[in-house]
């Protein structure tokens, strides 16, 4: 490192070579190491501050890196959304990343990458401490320099790069989808227009400054107060955008209104001289944030979150409203919620009927999925439509209201998780009697349906043939239940996902109103139903598409699998209980009790995971859309296991009123 700062003292040196072997002397071996990565910056900060010449040098080759490239693009376009389409940035990357463009020595943005050329250089920089960063900043003493002799050209850059932003704010925070969910805009004049403006006198204030060889007017407060107001305008629109619905363009809009926003307010502490800004965390933070924009320029994965992640907010927190019907409060609701499951097991055991005579007809491989998907889809969509439930499909509502009400991460304090803990009690047991209210009634209901086959017709829905294929196929091992169930459960995510998508969608598309104002219909079911229908539709669509949807991956997917020659197929709590019957009624209930013993431990086993999968993958996606991480929820454990030992019953039986049992224990 010493060398390194040595050979800078040479007048003939290359900035650019130069500071990339003092960044490669900086970089520990390996970017975890974040013991070397401190280490290495205290060693330059001791070098520094023991030799004003090294300090010289260093500063002499930065400025002029700085004062002979253009700055503006890496200040407006690194770390910052582009405006282009989804298809067309990950297109851009996945080319980028195969046939690299060239390296303009003349760009910044471009020299930027020759200095942090490994992918993970960003890493072992964020590994180290704000504090030691700022040790790194006093030991060049930039005091020792006047702003004079600091090259006009950096400031000059700054600005441009600062107008250029301001001009890209003004025109996407009067996009026709912001200004429709903020219709203030119209009524009075758009601090989005008052700021560019605002911006560029500004400007021209600091260069004729500049121009004059005098200290600069840095007055920039109401600017950072029109960029206050253009905040508060984003938070509005989300606000209406959670309750109308939100499209991709409208979270990628809001997405780049905000990035602009921070990226102004951190090159206006750039362009401050004052001594308080080289202590400045935001202009650390644009520093680390431009090298991890630059080791990550060719991620198609970054793209994908980028583009997903407010939406899948959206959808989640449409879910997690869905999710409130599916935790019971009180013994009167964990009841009605116990009638509602059993009225889905009566439904389930004429589906399960259905699709035996499906597949004894034998019909060819399309038409066949075709059938199980129509019965699946058709009977889940029959359950909802009479307010009935279907016990799995609580997981992946009940998973985004859990994650929603997780403690904010400035809330350290355990405490803080005791509601977080009711709410996962009063969901354990309204997800058990919802179990027992399908399992109970669907094997019930499917025996009653096979003595009535047989008194009536005088054979068995199933032989004992398909009976011992039914039976081995609920073993979790054997028979590769855990695995079909594993299977069912991402079924059941995804239709968890596909709801939430169609409730934000007839919300923001607005077609509960457009249904209520058809002119046919109208014509045909009068104005009154026709907007009765409309409303059914704004509460309802979601849940039916869900419903809808997943009856179709059911129905699908061993048909997909025998296609592709590939072990697919679903395994599914509810129908599996009602198989068990059907083949008991095969053997005229003389089946030796261990048989049944494991067929119904498989059915429990293929139960839990469907639950444990579904509830996984839509608690995971909840977090992240809010970008949290499932580690937050370790202090939970712990808390939970204490309040579930201190009155288990509470796990499975709902108080008679939420305040006598529940809250004494909050």
């Amino acid at each position: 490192m010493e060398q390194t700062l040595i050979r800078m003292m040479d007048a003939k040196s290359d900035p650019v070579t130069s500071l990339k072997e003092l960044i490669d002397a900086l970089r520990p071996a390996k970017a975890s190491d974040t013991v070397t990565a401190v280490n290495n910056a205290r060693a330059l900060c001791y070098l520094l501050e023991q030799h004003a010449d090294y300090r010289a040098a260093l500063r002499k080759q930065l400025f002029a890196l700085l004062g002979t490239t253009r700055q503006v693009q890496l200040y407006t376009d690194t770390g910052i959304l582009s405006n282009e389409s989804f298809f067309t940035a990950i297109q851009r990357r996945v080319g980028s990343k195969l046939l690299p463009p060239p390296i303009n020595p003349d760009y910044l943005k471009d020299l930027f990458g020759v200095l942090f050329p490994n992918r993970n250089d960003y890493l072992w920089l964020n590994a180290i401490p704000k504090e030691v960063w700022f040790e790194v900043g006093d030991a060049a003493h930039t005091e020792e320099l006047s702003m004079f002799e600091i090259p006009t050209h950096i400031r000059l850059q700054q600005l441009e790069a600062i107008q250029v932003l301001s001009c890209r704010l003004s025109a996407i925070g009067l996009e026709p989808e912001i200004v429709l969910h903020h219709p203030d805009v119209e009524r009075f004049e758009s601090p989005f227009v008052r700021l560019n403006a605002e911006v560029l006198s500004y400007i021209e204030r600091y260069r004729e400054d500049l121009t004059a060889r005098r200290p600069p007017d840095e007055d920039h407060l109401h600017i950072f107060v029109l960029l206050d107001q253009c905040e508060t305008i984003i938070a509005k629109v989300w606000k209406m955008a959670a309750k109308n619905g939100a499209s991709v363009s409208l979270t990628y809009h809001l997405l780049r209104l905000k990035q602009h926003i921070d990226r102004l307010k951190v090159l206006f502490q750039l362009v401050d001289s004052t001594p308080e800004a080289k202590h400045s965390p935001a202009l650390l933070g644009l520093f680390l944030e431009l090298v991890k924009a630059e080791n990550r320029k060719y991620s198609v994965r970054d793209v994908l979150r980028e583009n997903t992640e407010l939406l899948a907010l959206q959808v989640t927190e449409h879910a997690s409203h869905t999710g409130e019907h599916y935790i019971s409060e009180t013994r009167r609701e964990w009841l009605q919620m116990f009638r509602s499951a059993a009225g889905a097991g009566v439904i389930v055991g004429f589906m399960a009927l259905i699709k035996i005579l499906s597949a004894k007809a034998h019909l060819p491989p399309l038409l066949e999925a075709f059938t199980f998907s129509m019965n699946y889809a058709l009977g889940f969509m029959l359950i909802h439509i009479l307010h009935f439930t279907v016990a799995t499909k609580q997981p992946a509502m009940t998973a985004a209201r859990i994650a929603a009400a997780l403690p904010s991460l400035d809330n350290k304090k355990t405490d803080s998780y005791t509601e977080l803990v009711e709410l996962i009690i009063k969901v354990i047991r309204t997800q058990f009697i919802a179990i027992i209210g399908n399992v109970l009634l669907a094997a019930p209901v499917a025996l009653g349906i096979a003595w009535l086959w047989w008194y009536e017709l005088g054979y068995h829905v199933v032989d004992t043939t398909k009976a011992d294929k039914m039976l081995a196929e609920l073993m979790p091992i054997s028979g590769n239940a855990v695995f079909y169930a594993a299977i069912a459960g991402c079924c059941l995510f995804l239709a968890g996902l596909i709801s939430g998508y169609y409730d934000n969608k007839s919300l923001y598309n607005q077609i509960p109103q457009r249904i209520a104002a058809m002119p046919l219909l109208n014509k045909i079911l009068g104005e009154h139903r026709s907007r009765r229908l409309g409303q059914y539709i704004e509460h309802n669509l979601g849940a039916l598409a869900g419903n809808f949807y997943f009856g179709i991956m059911l129905g699908s997917i061993g048909t997909i699998g025998f296609l592709l020659g590939l072990p697919l197929d679903i395994r599914h709590i509810t129908f599996s209980a009602a198989n068990l019957a059907y083949a008991i009624s095969a053997y005229e209930f003389t089946l030796a009790w261990p048989i049944v013993a494991w067929g119904a431990l498989g059915v429990t086993i293929i139960g839990v995971t469907n639950l444990f999968v579904s509830f996984t993958l839509a608690l995971w996606v909840a977090m992240r859309s809010r970008k949290r991480h499932l580690r937050e929820l370790k202090p939970l454990w712990g808390k939970f296991w204490r309040r579930a030992l201190s009155r288990p019953i509470d796990l499975f039986i709902a108080p008679k009123t939420p305040s006598t049992e529940e809250n004494s224990h909050a």
